[in-house]
């Protein structure tokens, strides 16, 4: 399939590299290692990344504008359906190729490689490329690090296996970069944001069934001096409560007039339910958008009863030694 990808690749004087809406390091990284690597060894064609950007995430590289395009290739990275894709013309392109690893949802893609085991975007990049003999800086690597390293929360998730330690000693020996620039370009924030993330420790509710969540109301991010993604970027931050099995950061987003809501599980399956909530993701890391605090509530009561039964299916389990 690489060879395939490639081959579209060399066929296209113009290519758009889009991903999903609501921007994070794994999505913008793979765009721009991507984009970077590619016109280092296609100097002459066009090559855009493209999509709305995230002043958080703004020390991690710059996209492009985008133009009035005819005859393009899209390459569209880490986005499962269409509904989330950050690129109003898709449907214009010759041909797209689509290359994620999120569990399959929809065909999209002329080419289409999905890898569900990988826990990233840029772990499959970083496959692609040195297999493909791809250029590569040590800056188009420390971006790949960059989204490898965020997606896989610095290796704790299982999606991380043998072979994600053999691609990154590859890339750190032989195009070596600084992991504390990477670590810093990720993780440094401001003290608003700090204290918006106790904001957050102080206020969780938690279900009967072990689900958490707080809802963030634009008043309180005003308070904060906080835009609409701060929450929901902090959402790992909060892996380890004991009594949590699902955990959910609800906030109002008065900009694009919708709600944001952030999900991580350890254990119980989520990605149906945001599915169902105009989002999606992983089994146990998702997302969703919804028009009201209503429809969170909806979403809430359903995230409560799949903790419910998984805790039936333990029980079980148990039962059954």
């Amino acid at each position: 399939m690489y060879r395939q990808i490639l081959k579209k690749i060399k066929k296209y004087d113009t290519i758009v590299i889009a991903r999903h809406i609501g921007v994070d390091p794994d999505a913008l990284c793979s765009q721009l290692a991507l984009r970077d690597s590619l016109l280092l060894r296609f100097p002459t064609k066009k090559i855009l990344a493209v999509g709305n950007g995230s002043v958080k995430f703004s020390r991690l590289g710059t996209l492009d504008k985008m133009e009035n395009l005819e005859h393009f290739l899209l390459i569209l990275l880490d986005t499962p359906d269409r509904k989330r894709i950050d690129f109003p013309m898709f449907e214009q392109a010759s041909e797209i190729i689509k290359i994620d690893h999120h569990p399959f949802i929809e065909k999209i893609g002329n080419l289409e490689y999905i890898d569900e085991q990988k826990g990233s975007t840029c772990e499959i990049l970083m496959d692609f490329i040195k297999k493909m003999h791809l250029p590569i800086t040590s800056d188009i690597a420390k971006t790949l690090y960059a989204g490898l390293v965020s997606d896989s929360n610095r290796f704790l998730f299982d999606s991380t296996t043998s072979q994600t330690f053999e691609l990154v000693s590859y890339y750190l020996k032989n195009y070596p970069f600084q992991l504390s620039e990477v670590y810093k370009s990720l993780y440094m924030r401001p003290l608003k944001e700090v204290r918006l993330q106790g904001f957050i420790g102080e206020n969780l509710t938690l279900t009967e069934n072990g689900v958490a969540y707080i809802k963030i109301m634009n008043e309180d991010l005003n308070r904060f001096h906080a835009d609409s993604a701060s929450g929901g970027n902090m959402i790992n931050n909060f892996n380890f409560i004991e009594e949590a099995l699902v955990w959910v950061i609800i906030t109002e987003d008065i900009k694009n007039n919708n709600i944001r809501i952030n999900i991580r599980s350890r254990g119980p399956v989520i990605n149906q339910v945001a599915e169902k909530y105009h989002g999606g993701g992983h089994m146990y890391a998702s997302g969703a958008r919804v028009s009201c605090f209503e429809e969170a509530d909806l979403l809430l009561k359903d995230l409560d009863k799949v903790a419910k039964d998984y805790i039936k299916v333990c029980e079980k389990n148990e039962n059954n030694l």
